[in-house]
């Protein structure tokens, strides 16, 4: 620059912080292009992470089904091997073979009365693990965080569970009253 022409100099600096702004400008207007890319990119992970949330309840309900499942197969053994003590022995002291079964017979009465329990205790347990994850997705649906389209079904692992007890009572009932379809 010619400092000697004050005039000229005072147009070319001028010039000068013209381009310098139009620049900063080409730069602001590609960070809010980047920003607006961002905010994309952020929109499609919380879009992800809603989904991995509302797949994990899903998981965790199936997780539930499982500890039922096990439960059930646990109660069922006690209740079965329990009854078979019960009549064996009971068909032992019927031919004579014993005199006196009382022993292995309250032995068979108490495996099934623990098969019993545990398998209450194991829907209650169910119930009330069931009814949580429900209210706590029905929280993270209402704040927005999940999507909470799917629904859960209804759980046949309860609904064996609940048979199995009833068969349980019955051969409960059967055993101690010497009367009912399994006496």
């Amino acid at each position: 620059m010619d400092q000697s022409r004050s005039d000229v100099a005072s147009v070319q600096y001028s010039a000068y912080r013209t381009d310098l702004s139009g620049h900063r400008t080409s730069l602001s207007e590609q960070r809010t292009s980047l920003s607006e890319y961002r905010t994309d990119l952020s929109d499609e992970r919380t879009e992800m992470s809603m989904r991995r949330t509302g797949l994990s309840f899903q998981r965790t309900r199936m997780s539930a089904e499982r500890t039922l499942m096990s439960v059930i197969r646990t109660s069922l053994s006690l209740i079965s091997f329990g009854f078979t003590i019960y009549q064996v022995f009971d068909k032992l002291r019927e031919a004579g073979t014993l005199a006196s079964a009382a022993a292995p017979r309250n032995f068979g009465v108490t495996l099934v009365l623990v098969g019993i329990a545990m398998l209450v205790i194991g829907i209650g347990y169910h119930l009330q693990f069931m009814l949580g994850l429900r209210h706590e997705r029905d929280a993270m649906h209402e704040e927005g965080l999940i999507y909470a389209q799917s629904h859960f079904p209804p759980s046949m692992t309860l609904i064996v569970a609940l048979l199995l007890l009833l068969t349980g009572l019955v051969a409960m009932f059967s055993m101690v009253f010497q009367a009912g379809p399994f006496g």
